[in-house]
């Protein structure tokens, strides 16, 4: 583990990043179990993905005041073998699908939106093997990642300068990294960083590396943000950092082999892992609100004819009648997407991927985004009108789901996802197919 920041400042000449001294240390206000034995079927999973996410919510609020960084958090999610749904069974993991991981990534952003959104990226990451590399490097990498209970960040950000990618000038074998990206979700805390960069030639190379290497720098400038502070996605500097030829996912014989359109659905594969823990985010935040209501709030004494108790005030019963509507409604429809999203991304071989598929998919990705991004803020605001002014306090922290799902809805104008629904709705034939892009 890396030293607090206080530790940092107090020995002389020890290097202190922007931002790192108001990285305060974990108070571990929460001791976590010792879990025997990893879950197996898909229940179980759900079963401890409920477990730990009652574990971090109960100091969730605590260490997003401090800007604690996650590293006893990320290796709770490793102990409860929850990193390892993905990965193949002959390799220790759960051999599950992305209908459960997405599930998943919903349990745990129930109780802490910034978990929910490493797990998820996690997920992806474990993936790109698939998404980009051969069979025979898709199968090596999840096998390594799993074996070894690694947990995955990325260096990806497609609105940054793409990573300098060249051949090493003394063995045409390996290829070197270089450059800066300003976001990095993830790697800070993790084993594996995925690195994306751009040959001279042109042409895009994604490879895995180990991220605790002299070659890559992370900073501290993700702190006091107005939300998911527990992602501590500063940037991440990358300098000389080597890899194999073999390693460059999807080379053979040093040239690009493509998948067709299978190779883009990371694309919205993502944005649903986004929808995905917007929806938990929401589901712990109406949950949690309810219980407030149920327990604390009290009727308007000066009404004309006093309710007796909060629960029985018409204007609380009738606005959450319209928030569980409404999450219901969207409930069933990721559920559906979700579904989708699994049949495509577990096709084999992954050639058989249409573009026309990959368009339906994708699309419907953005309606549940722009779904539950409405339905998040309302819910994550509405519930302090119907919980009352005691429950503002910032001992109860229902502040924390707002400032997560409002910041992370901004990755991407989500107005661009109503048009792209917009536009196949106006145009239902392949003119009004989404385009792919690094956001679509």
């Amino acid at each position: 583990m890396a030293p607090t920041a206080t530790a940092a400042a107090s020995i002389p000449n020890a290097p202190v990043t922007k931002g790192s001294l108001r990285i305060q240390p974990d108070p571990e206000v929460v001791q976590y179990p010792t879990f025997e034995s990893d879950p197996v079927t898909p229940e179980e999973f759900y079963a401890r993905a409920e477990q730990v996410s009652e574990l971090l919510h109960a100091d969730e609020a605590i260490r997003d005041r401090g800007n604690v960084v996650p590293y006893r958090q990320v290796q709770l999610l490793k102990d409860s073998g929850l990193v390892t749904l993905l990965g193949p069974k002959s390799a220790g993991g759960g051999g599950l699908q992305w209908k459960d991981a997405y599930k998943v990534i919903r349990i745990i952003a129930r109780g802490d939106g910034s978990l929910g959104q490493l797990l998820g990226y996690h997920y992806l990451w474990s993936w790109t093997g698939k998404l980009v590399g051969t069979d025979e490097q898709a199968d090596r990498y999840l096998e390594w990642i799993t074996k070894n209970k690694y947990f995955v960040g990325g260096a990806v950000n497609p609105r940054d300068t793409d990573l300098a990618v060249k051949e090493h000038p003394e063995d045409s074998s390996k290829l070197v990294f270089d450059g800066k990206k300003t976001f990095s979700t993830g790697s800070k805390i993790s084993d594996v960083t995925i690195l994306e960069g751009a040959l001279p030639e042109g042409g895009h190379v994604f490879a895995a590396v180990l991220s605790k290497q002299e070659g890559i720098v992370y900073g501290d400038e993700w702190v006091d943000t107005l939300g998911m502070r527990g992602t501590q996605s500063g940037g991440v500097t990358i300098t000389n950092v080597v890899i194999d030829w073999k390693d460059a996912l999807g080379y053979v014989d040093k040239k690009f082999v493509p998948l067709g359109p299978y190779n883009t659905l990371n694309l919205p594969q993502i944005q649903l892992v986004f929808t995905s823990f917007y929806l938990g985010i929401a589901e712990g935040a109406l949950a949690r609100s309810l219980a407030y209501t149920k327990a604390n709030t009290r009727g308007w004494p000066y009404a004309p004819q006093p309710a007796a108790r909060g629960t029985d005030e018409a204007y609380i019963q009738i606005g959450y009648g319209d928030l569980q509507s409404r999450l219901w409604a969207a409930e069933a429809f990721i559920d559906k997407v979700v579904l989708q999203a699994n049949e495509i991304l577990h096709t084999e071989p992954r050639q058989k991927v249409t573009a026309e598929q990959r368009a339906h998919f994708a699309v419907r990705v953005a309606a549940a985004k722009v779904n539950a991004v409405d339905f998040g803020l309302e819910v994550t605001s509405k519930a302090y009108e119907l919980m009352g002014a005691r429950a503002v306090s910032g001992k109860y922290g229902f502040d924390v789901a707002f400032r997560d799902l409002r910041t992370h809805s901004l990755h991407d104008p989500i107005a661009h996802k109503r048009a792209e629904v917009g536009r196949y709705a106006l145009h239902p034939g392949q003119d009004g197919w989404p385009v792919p892009t690094w956001y679509t």
